[in-house]
């Protein structure tokens, strides 16, 4: 579960950071998003190196939900027909793991079917790339803007972000814990690394919607 939620929370770092683009205008979102799909071509096929992070990703999102299904079974069955007292209680961010977790895979449906696969963006209908003279069209930025200028869309996005924010927090603290990290200073700079990440990203992505809502971004 360490292992699949660092490299998720990784690429969605990455991905905030070129979320970042829109912000320098519809050109440079647009060349970003062609040159994802042309990253290291010829030497892979059109969109290969997306396919490679898409074949990597997928297997990362279905072994953390059954990691987290498989540990939260056992937690369930360890509990035992008495309550326990005198625990420490627990973070918000532990307590609502299983809620975020669910409203993020949520999100991840969502989120493909509006942006990737063009089947929910409005009300300019979704524009795929194009290929012409050799070269790529890619209309990251008009798709965006049709998505997030329906205020329940930002709203869910900016929401989703807040929530994310708080699972990473919690979660990318704790790989430190599950990796055999057990000194206090490396669990300080790990706290430390994961409020990090977990605000850039709440952010970074959240800020964005709002934003477009707003008529600043358009």
């Amino acid at each position: 579960m360490a292992i699949t939620g660092t490299v998720m929370a990784l690429f969605v770092l990455v991905h905030m950071i070129g979320n970042l683009k829109a912000f320098q205008g519809p050109e440079a979102y647009n060349n970003y998003a062609a040159w994802l799909r042309e990253i290291a071509y010829p030497l892979v096929p059109h969109e290969g190196v997306l396919w490679i992070m898409r074949l990597v990703l997928g297997p990362c999102l279905i072994l953390h939900v059954a990691a987290g299904l498989t540990l939260w079974r056992r937690g369930h069955l360890a509990r035992g027909a008495f309550r326990r007292r005198g625990m420490r209680r627990r973070t918000l961010g532990a307590r609502s793991m299983i809620v975020t977790g669910i409203l993020m895979l949520v999100f991840i449906i969502v989120h493909l079917l509006d942006l990737t696969i063009g089947r929910l963006v409005a009300p300019g209908g979704f524009l795929a790339a194009t290929h012409s003279n050799g070269e790529l069209t890619a209309f990251a930025y008009e798709n965006l803007i049709a998505s997030l200028s329906r205020p329940p869309m930002a709203l869910f996005y900016s929401l989703i972000m807040l929530l994310i924010g708080v699972h990473l927090a919690q979660g990318l603290w704790s790989v430190v814990n599950d990796l055999g990290g057990t000194g206090g200073r490396l669990r300080r700079i790990g706290l430390a690394i994961a409020l990090a990440v977990a605000l850039a990203i709440a952010v970074g992505n959240g800020l964005l919607p709002l934003l477009v809502l707003s008529g600043v971004i358009s």
